[in-house]
């Protein structure tokens, strides 16, 4: 399963991606109608921002509350570099902290299995 997820987030990733393409040539539209780059910017910023706070509103709540919060920074984050860099240290953080728990997981696992088998 691990393998299978790796190659469809490196797919996600190539710069090739139809999906990517298209928000390159979106974007590179934009840049060339100097009047709709603020608008642009003004409607990302709302957008992500509304996307985050609803993700705060949601955090003490059952659901996907912070996975909400991340993904509002990372929408402030394709416009706003102080944004992308923080969607960065966010990434990093997580990364460390699910490998972690893997990690974590898989210790308690296979000590668990030891110890039933022993009784």
């Amino acid at each position: 399963m691990t393998v299978i997820l790796q190659r469809e987030i490196d797919e996600g990733r190539s710069s090739a991606h139809p999906i990517r393409r298209f928000l390159r040539r979106s974007r590179a539209w934009v840049d060339q109608h100097p009047r709709l780059r603020w608008l642009y910017r003004t409607v990302v910023g709302v957008l992500g921002s509304t996307v985050a706070v609803i993700g705060l509103i949601l955090v003490p709540l059952p659901g996907p509350g912070w996975l909400v919060v991340f993904l509002g920074i990372a929408i402030l984050g394709t416009e706003f570099p102080t944004a992308h860099r923080i969607a960065v240290a966010l990434k990093r953080i997580l990364t460390t902290v699910w490998a972690w728990w893997r990690s974590r997981w898989a210790r308690a696992s296979a000590g668990g299995s030891t110890a039933s088998a022993g009784s």
